[in-house]
Protein backbone atom coordinates (compact mmCIF):
# COMPACT_ATOMS: atom_id res chain seq x y z
CA UNK A 1 0.00 0.00 0.00
CA UNK A 2 1.06 3.69 -0.31
CA UNK A 3 3.41 4.24 2.91
CA UNK A 4 2.01 7.88 3.27
CA UNK A 5 0.62 11.42 1.64
CA UNK A 6 3.56 11.39 -0.57
CA UNK A 7 3.03 8.32 -1.92
CA UNK A 8 -0.62 8.82 -2.72
CA UNK A 9 0.12 12.05 -4.27
CA UNK A 10 3.33 10.76 -6.40
CA UNK A 11 0.38 7.63 -7.32
CA UNK A 12 -1.85 10.37 -8.78
CA UNK A 13 0.36 12.43 -10.51
CA UNK A 14 2.18 9.02 -12.31
CA UNK A 15 -1.40 8.16 -12.74
CA UNK A 16 -2.14 11.11 -14.60
CA UNK A 17 0.91 10.75 -16.76
CA UNK A 18 0.64 7.23 -17.31
CA UNK A 19 -2.92 7.49 -18.61
CA UNK A 20 -2.08 10.60 -21.26
CA UNK A 21 0.91 8.19 -22.46
CA UNK A 22 -1.02 5.30 -23.38
CA UNK A 23 -3.97 7.32 -24.55
CA UNK A 24 -1.97 9.16 -26.96
CA UNK A 25 0.57 6.47 -28.01
CA UNK A 26 -1.24 3.18 -27.39
CA UNK A 27 0.84 1.35 -25.09
CA UNK A 28 -1.64 1.19 -21.92
CA UNK A 29 0.53 3.15 -19.47
CA UNK A 30 2.55 0.66 -18.64
CA UNK A 31 6.23 1.94 -19.43
CA UNK A 32 5.17 4.65 -16.98
CA UNK A 33 3.75 2.93 -14.23
CA UNK A 34 6.50 0.01 -13.76
CA UNK A 35 9.68 2.46 -13.56
CA UNK A 36 8.11 5.32 -11.43
CA UNK A 37 6.84 2.18 -8.44
CA UNK A 38 10.12 0.30 -8.71
CA UNK A 39 12.23 3.24 -9.24
CA UNK A 40 11.33 6.26 -7.45
CA UNK A 41 8.36 4.35 -4.60
CA UNK A 42 10.01 1.22 -4.20
CA UNK A 43 7.97 -1.32 -4.68
CA UNK A 44 9.07 -5.34 -6.58
CA UNK A 45 9.30 -5.67 -9.85
CA UNK A 46 6.72 -8.31 -10.03
CA UNK A 47 4.21 -6.27 -7.71
CA UNK A 48 4.54 -3.31 -9.97
CA UNK A 49 3.90 -5.47 -13.40
CA UNK A 50 0.68 -6.43 -11.46
CA UNK A 51 -0.42 -3.37 -10.70
CA UNK A 52 0.68 -2.43 -14.21
CA UNK A 53 -1.64 -4.96 -15.71
CA UNK A 54 -4.24 -3.65 -13.91
CA UNK A 55 -4.08 0.17 -14.93
CA UNK A 56 -3.46 -0.95 -18.53
CA UNK A 57 -7.09 -2.09 -18.98
CA UNK A 58 -8.76 1.02 -17.58
CA UNK A 59 -6.48 3.39 -19.73
CA UNK A 60 -6.94 1.36 -22.68
CA UNK A 61 -10.85 1.55 -22.49
CA UNK A 62 -11.73 5.18 -22.49
CA UNK A 63 -8.75 5.66 -24.76
CA UNK A 64 -10.11 2.92 -27.06
CA UNK A 65 -13.67 4.28 -27.01
CA UNK A 66 -12.16 7.87 -27.98
CA UNK A 67 -10.17 5.96 -31.14
CA UNK A 68 -13.14 4.05 -32.12
CA UNK A 69 -15.46 7.12 -32.16
CA UNK A 70 -12.28 8.89 -35.12
CA UNK A 71 -12.65 5.43 -37.00
CA UNK A 72 -8.70 4.56 -36.16
CA UNK A 73 -9.69 0.95 -35.10
CA UNK A 74 -8.88 -1.94 -37.36
CA UNK A 75 -11.57 -4.36 -35.86
CA UNK A 76 -10.78 -6.78 -38.39
CA UNK A 77 -7.05 -7.14 -37.08
CA UNK A 78 -7.74 -6.89 -33.87
CA UNK A 79 -10.10 -10.21 -34.28
CA UNK A 80 -7.44 -11.99 -36.01
CA UNK A 81 -4.73 -11.09 -33.61
CA UNK A 82 -6.85 -11.39 -30.53
CA UNK A 83 -6.39 -15.04 -30.20
CA UNK A 84 -2.94 -15.40 -30.57
CA UNK A 85 -2.26 -12.47 -27.94
CA UNK A 86 -4.44 -14.25 -24.85
CA UNK A 87 -2.84 -17.47 -25.16
CA UNK A 88 0.42 -16.27 -25.32
CA UNK A 89 -0.19 -13.46 -22.19
CA UNK A 90 -0.92 -16.39 -20.52
CA UNK A 91 2.53 -18.25 -21.21
CA UNK A 92 3.89 -14.46 -20.93
CA UNK A 93 2.93 -14.50 -17.12
CA UNK A 94 4.16 -18.12 -16.04
CA UNK A 95 7.43 -17.82 -17.22
CA UNK A 96 7.32 -13.94 -15.53
CA UNK A 97 6.72 -15.36 -12.39
CA UNK A 98 9.73 -17.55 -12.08
CA UNK A 99 12.06 -15.01 -13.23
CA UNK A 100 13.71 -12.65 -10.38
CA UNK A 101 12.32 -9.90 -10.20
CA UNK A 102 15.90 -7.80 -10.46
CA UNK A 103 16.48 -9.52 -13.42
CA UNK A 104 12.94 -8.81 -14.79
CA UNK A 105 13.80 -5.19 -14.39
CA UNK A 106 17.01 -4.99 -16.15
CA UNK A 107 14.92 -7.13 -19.06
CA UNK A 108 12.37 -4.47 -18.85
CA UNK A 109 15.09 -1.88 -19.32
CA UNK A 110 16.63 -3.79 -22.06
CA UNK A 111 13.80 -4.26 -24.07
CA UNK A 112 13.12 -0.51 -24.06
CA UNK A 113 16.00 0.77 -25.26
CA UNK A 114 15.79 -2.12 -28.26
CA UNK A 115 12.59 -0.73 -29.12
CA UNK A 116 14.04 2.67 -29.25
CA UNK A 117 16.83 1.45 -31.41
CA UNK A 118 14.86 -0.47 -34.21
CA UNK A 119 12.05 2.89 -34.27
CA UNK A 120 14.89 4.88 -34.88
CA UNK A 121 16.41 2.77 -37.90
CA UNK A 122 12.40 2.98 -39.17
CA UNK A 123 12.53 6.59 -38.94
CA UNK A 124 15.79 7.09 -40.86
CA UNK A 125 14.39 4.72 -43.56
CA UNK A 126 10.89 5.84 -43.52
CA UNK A 127 9.74 9.52 -43.49
CA UNK A 128 6.15 8.91 -44.57
CA UNK A 129 3.33 7.55 -42.95
CA UNK A 130 2.38 3.70 -45.36
CA UNK A 131 -1.46 5.27 -45.09
CA UNK A 132 -2.19 4.40 -49.06
CA UNK A 133 -0.40 1.37 -48.89
CA UNK A 134 -2.84 -1.44 -48.08
CA UNK A 135 -2.55 -2.93 -44.94
CA UNK A 136 -1.70 -6.92 -44.25
CA UNK A 137 -4.51 -9.23 -42.39
CA UNK A 138 -3.21 -12.58 -43.30
CA UNK A 139 -2.90 -15.24 -40.45
CA UNK A 140 0.83 -15.07 -40.75
CA UNK A 141 1.30 -11.73 -39.45
CA UNK A 142 -1.65 -11.70 -37.63
CA UNK A 143 0.52 -14.45 -35.55
CA UNK A 144 3.45 -12.88 -35.69
CA UNK A 145 2.07 -9.70 -34.09
CA UNK A 146 -0.63 -11.28 -31.94
CA UNK A 147 2.44 -13.51 -30.52
CA UNK A 148 4.91 -11.07 -29.54
CA UNK A 149 2.57 -8.85 -28.19
CA UNK A 150 1.16 -11.18 -25.92
CA UNK A 151 4.50 -13.36 -24.64
CA UNK A 152 6.03 -10.10 -24.08
CA UNK A 153 3.08 -8.55 -22.49
CA UNK A 154 2.40 -11.06 -19.91
CA UNK A 155 6.72 -11.38 -19.22
CA UNK A 156 6.57 -7.74 -18.91
CA UNK A 157 3.04 -6.56 -17.79
CA UNK A 158 3.45 -3.94 -20.46
CA UNK A 159 -0.19 -4.44 -21.65
CA UNK A 160 1.13 -5.04 -25.04
CA UNK A 161 1.11 -1.78 -26.81
CA UNK A 162 4.79 -1.46 -26.92
CA UNK A 163 5.03 -4.13 -28.88
CA UNK A 164 1.78 -3.72 -31.10
CA UNK A 165 1.52 -0.39 -31.82
CA UNK A 166 4.93 -0.68 -33.97
CA UNK A 167 4.32 -3.91 -35.30
CA UNK A 168 1.23 -2.93 -36.51
CA UNK A 169 2.22 0.15 -38.19
CA UNK A 170 5.35 -1.63 -39.57
CA UNK A 171 4.37 -4.99 -40.20
CA UNK A 172 0.48 -4.45 -41.14
CA UNK A 173 1.33 -1.40 -42.77
CA UNK A 174 -1.39 0.52 -40.36
CA UNK A 175 -0.90 4.80 -40.50
CA UNK A 176 0.21 5.40 -37.25
CA UNK A 177 -3.26 6.80 -35.89
CA UNK A 178 -4.97 3.38 -37.04
CA UNK A 179 -1.97 1.68 -35.70
CA UNK A 180 -2.14 3.15 -31.98
CA UNK A 181 -5.98 3.04 -32.33
CA UNK A 182 -5.88 -0.52 -32.90
CA UNK A 183 -3.16 -1.50 -30.10
CA UNK A 184 -5.43 -0.26 -27.91
CA UNK A 185 -7.83 -2.28 -28.54
CA UNK A 186 -5.35 -5.37 -28.41
CA UNK A 187 -4.03 -4.27 -24.78
CA UNK A 188 -7.62 -3.47 -23.41
CA UNK A 189 -8.48 -7.33 -23.97
CA UNK A 190 -5.17 -9.07 -23.31
CA UNK A 191 -4.56 -7.23 -20.41
CA UNK A 192 -7.69 -8.38 -19.18
CA UNK A 193 -6.73 -12.01 -19.25
CA UNK A 194 -2.89 -11.13 -18.15
CA UNK A 195 -3.80 -9.03 -15.16
CA UNK A 196 -6.59 -11.53 -13.89
CA UNK A 197 -3.55 -14.16 -13.99
CA UNK A 198 -0.98 -12.18 -12.80
CA UNK A 199 -2.52 -11.32 -9.63
CA UNK A 200 -3.96 -14.61 -9.09
CA UNK A 201 -0.40 -15.80 -8.67
CA UNK A 202 1.03 -12.99 -6.51
CA UNK A 203 0.69 -14.30 -3.15
CA UNK A 204 2.39 -17.42 -4.39
CA UNK A 205 5.78 -15.72 -5.74
CA UNK A 206 8.97 -16.69 -3.95
CA UNK A 207 12.87 -15.23 -4.01
CA UNK A 208 15.28 -17.98 -5.42
CA UNK A 209 15.61 -19.68 -2.03
CA UNK A 210 11.64 -20.51 -1.92
CA UNK A 211 11.19 -17.37 0.75
CA UNK A 212 7.82 -16.36 -0.28
CA UNK A 213 7.94 -12.01 -1.21
CA UNK A 214 4.81 -11.42 0.62
CA UNK A 215 3.36 -9.88 -1.66
CA UNK A 216 -0.53 -9.88 -1.97
CA UNK A 217 -3.72 -9.07 -4.39
CA UNK A 218 -4.66 -6.66 -1.76
CA UNK A 219 -1.57 -4.48 -2.63
CA UNK A 220 -1.87 -4.45 -5.90
CA UNK A 221 -5.59 -3.51 -6.23
CA UNK A 222 -4.95 -1.34 -3.87
CA UNK A 223 -2.28 0.12 -5.81
CA UNK A 224 -3.75 0.25 -8.57
CA UNK A 225 -6.94 2.19 -7.36
CA UNK A 226 -5.05 5.15 -6.63
CA UNK A 227 -3.72 5.59 -9.79
CA UNK A 228 -6.96 4.65 -11.75
CA UNK A 229 -8.70 7.77 -11.65
CA UNK A 230 -6.21 9.66 -12.87
CA UNK A 231 -5.07 7.67 -15.17
CA UNK A 232 -8.39 7.28 -17.00
CA UNK A 233 -8.80 11.25 -17.13
CA UNK A 234 -5.33 10.97 -18.78
CA UNK A 235 -6.37 8.73 -21.25
CA UNK A 236 -9.14 10.75 -22.68
CA UNK A 237 -6.50 13.71 -23.02
CA UNK A 238 -3.96 11.60 -24.42
CA UNK A 239 -6.25 9.93 -27.30
CA UNK A 240 -7.38 13.36 -28.13
CA UNK A 241 -3.86 14.48 -28.64
CA UNK A 242 -3.25 11.70 -31.22
CA UNK A 243 -5.64 13.24 -33.34
CA UNK A 244 -4.44 16.91 -33.18
CA UNK A 245 -0.25 16.17 -33.61
CA UNK A 246 1.58 15.55 -36.36
CA UNK A 247 1.91 11.25 -36.53
CA UNK A 248 5.72 11.93 -36.86
CA UNK A 249 5.55 14.07 -33.63
CA UNK A 250 3.66 10.69 -32.14
CA UNK A 251 5.94 8.61 -33.25
CA UNK A 252 9.27 10.93 -31.71
CA UNK A 253 6.97 11.16 -28.36
CA UNK A 254 6.78 7.28 -28.14
CA UNK A 255 10.84 7.44 -28.69
CA UNK A 256 11.71 9.73 -26.36
CA UNK A 257 8.98 8.19 -23.43
CA UNK A 258 11.01 4.88 -24.17
CA UNK A 259 14.75 5.80 -24.21
CA UNK A 260 13.70 7.84 -20.78
CA UNK A 261 12.12 4.48 -19.41
CA UNK A 262 14.80 2.00 -20.69
CA UNK A 263 17.70 3.90 -18.95
CA UNK A 264 16.12 4.35 -15.50
CA UNK A 265 15.29 0.69 -15.61
CA UNK A 266 18.79 -0.21 -16.53
CA UNK A 267 20.33 2.45 -14.08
Amino acid sequence: MPHGSVDLLALIVIGLFAGTAGGLLGIGGAIVVIPALTLFLHYDQHLAQAVAMIVNVFVAIPALVWHHRRGAVRWDLVGRILPFSIVLVLVGVAVSDRVDGELLRRAFGLFLVYLVAVSLLWLSRDRHDPGAVRPRNDFRTAATVGSSTGFLAGLLGIGGGPVAAPLLHKVCRLPVREAVGTSLAIVCFTSIVGAARRNATLAGLTDSAGVSLGLTVQDSVWLAACLIPTAMIGAVIGADLTHRMPSRGVRMAFLVLMCWAGVQMLG
